[in-house]
Parts: structure tokens; sequence; C-alpha cells
């Protein structure tokens, strides 16, 4: 009889362990969105027109043999996992993929890819109108935005507030230097150590002027806002014995073979695992590589493969020209390079070939 798994989230690590399971195993994903988002690429979704639809990628294109089914778990334990349908499902094999949430527009918080679209254009139109913009948050997202719309919209002021006194702590000088750099060059305001006094009149993404006080001293005016903090991982399916794997923060507790601790059976990767490494695309794919390798390791036998968290990294576009890039292997590359990477065509060919999209 064939192998059963069921992998719980349809995102980069998901899909992945989906596609390269189904070869040799009885596949079930279960997702509850319409279709695959490239969240990568959602900033510059939310800018540029053309990339919109791009950011949508039909799941039926991705298994062969495996079903995907529109359907979230509102349980899973150590038995089988309970759908919010109401089926069950009893799989040899649990793969927990279900990644986080974050504020719009760096992920998009609809189910349904119509409405997705609807809330992004709205948006972008909202956008355009505002001259002056407020990002909160000074991590790789408040950044990253900045430059996409500084590079559609230069004459936009754009500014960015952070309590925190640097920028992408945890990462080189020489790395944090050369985005300061280009942020300064793009006319980026950057305010920090200090934070807003009064929250905002108006909800993220809707344009509407206001002036807030800032705890530094001083005051910010803005058009529009947006929040670029607070992401948080999908963990509160977990029930009995799994439970106990589940931090306080949500994070969730792996052995090295990416196994829940005493869970034989059930593997978790991305962003919900406790590890110390960057929550990124790269990771969970990564992390899918050897929960794959493990799963047929278990099914036929042979040695498991263990994970070996890897240092700060990270591919930071400022725009499709800008920004930089910094592994621990290769350094600090340019902006240029990073265009390359990541900037220029923010890896949808990957995915075009995932989902076999002509």
């Amino acid at each position: 009889m064939t192998t059963t798994v069921a992998v719980i989230g349809g995102g980069y690590g998901g899909t992945t362990v989906a596609k390269e399971l189904d070869s040799f195993a009885d596949v079930v994903l279960v997702e509850p969105r319409e279709d695959f988002v490239h969240h990568v690429a959602a900033l510059r979704g939310l800018v540029d027109p053309e990339w919109t639809d791009r950011l949508f990628y039909p799941y039926s294109g991705l298994l062969e043999r495996g079903r995907v089914l529109r359907d979230r778990a509102v349980s899973v334990d150590q038995g089988g996992v309970t759908l919010a349908s109401g089926e069950r499902l009893v799989p040899d094999f649990v793969v927990l993929a279900t990644g986080s949430a974050y504020p719009f527009p760096a992920k998009i918080d609809f189910h349904d890819s119509a409405s997705a679209k609807a809330k992004i254009r709205a948006t972008r139109e909202e956008l355009a109108g505002a001259e002056k913009v407020l990002l909160l948050g000074a991590g790789p997202v408040g950044l990253e935005l900045a430059g996409e719309i500084k590079a559609v919209w230069p004459e936009k002021t754009v500014t960015i507030v952070d309590p925190a006194t640097e920028i992408l702590a945890g990462f080189p000088d020489e790395f944090r230097a050369e985005i300061r750099r280009q942020l300064d060059d793009l006319g980026i305001e950057l305010l920090l150590g200090t934070s807003l006094t009064e929250a905002p009149v108006s909800e993220p993404g809707q344009a509407k002027t206001f002036t807030s006080g800032l705890s530094g001293g001083g005051e910010v005016t803005a058009d529009l806002w947006f929040q670029c903090y607070g992401g948080a991982p999908h963990t509160a399916y977990l029930d009995g014995e799994l439970a106990a794997a589940r931090q306080a923060n949500g994070q969730v507790e792996v052995t090295s073979e990416l196994r829940l601790p005493g869970q034989p059976r059930v593997f978790a990767l991305g962003d919900i695992t406790a590890l110390p490494e960057g929550k990124l695309a790269k990771v969970a794919g990564d992390h899918a590589e050897v929960v794959v390798a493990n799963i047929r390791a278990l099914i036929e036998g042979g040695e498991l493969r263990t994970h070996t968290p890897g240092g700060p990294m990270i591919s930071l576009p400022l725009g499709p020209s800008g920004g930089a890039t910094y592994a621990e292997e290769v350094g600090v590359l340019d902006a240029a390079t990073t265009s390359e990477i990541k900037g220029a065509h923010m890896m949808a060919s990957r995915y075009d070939e995932l989902f076999n999209v002509a």
C-alpha cells in the first residue's frame, strides 16, 4: 500500500514537499487559499500592475498524482488531522507547513484571489494619490517597500519610523552601511529610536492625512501609512501531544531531523519552526529538502538527514535595480547582483516551473 502524507499548508515549504513526495507517496495538500501566493513579490505587486496577477499560481498544476484539498486544518494531533469541513485525515506522515501571518501588503489576507487582487488594486490607487507615505517598521519589509514605492513614484516623500536605534541588527556593518547609503540616495527619511505618540487615524493603506507626534521629539505628517512589523506563526491548531511543542511565541520546537520532539511521523518546516535562522522562502525550501529526504528514508530505509541552521542571510531589493545581498559565504553583494538574484524578476521563474505555468 502507498504511504499517505498530509501536508498542512501550501506556501513555499509545503508546495515543495508535496511536489517532491508526489512521485512515491499518496499526498494530500491542505490549503485554504484558492491559489498559491508568491509573497516574495507581494510588494512589487502592490506598486506595479503588471505584477499583480503574477503573484497567483493555480494549485491545479502542482501535483500529478496527489490532490490539493481546499480546506483548513482546525486540529492536528498525534492521531491525525481534523479539517474545518469536518473531514478527518489519518495519514502515515504529517508535515506542518502553515507559515506565518504578516500585515498587508507583505502578505495577502484573502483566501480567494479575486478579493486579494481587488484589495491590491484599491490600495495601489490610494497609494498613487498620496504625497507623503509613512512606513512603521525599518525591518526588511519596511525597507523593501520604501524602495518599491520610490522606484515607481520618486517624487513621493517616504518616511520610515522605528523604535530600534539601527536597521537590520545582526547583519554586518558593511551591509547595513550599503543599505543606508542607498536609502539616502533615494531620499528616504529614516527616523530611528522613536515611535508615534498616537495611532494613525486611518487604516493601513487608506489615504487620509494625519499628523502624529514622535516619542523622540518632533512630529511626522503622512497621507497614508503601512504597518511593516508584526509577523506571527500559524500554529494554534496543534492539539493533544503535539501542542507540547508549541512555544509561547507560537513557534514549534523541532529536532535536527525537523520532527516534533517525540513524534517520529510529524515534521514541521519554515516560518513556524523555533530555529535561529531567517524566516525566508529559501530557508523553507532548505527545510523541505530535509523533510522529503527523511520521509523517503523512513519509507524505503536509510539514514535520516539533519538540518543545521545557517547564519544571517538576506537579499534585500530596493526597487528592481537597487538593494544589497548578504550571506556569510559570499559577503556583501551589490545592487546589480541583487537585481540579478531577486530584484528584477522576484524569483518568479522557479514558481512558473513548480506550478507548470507556461
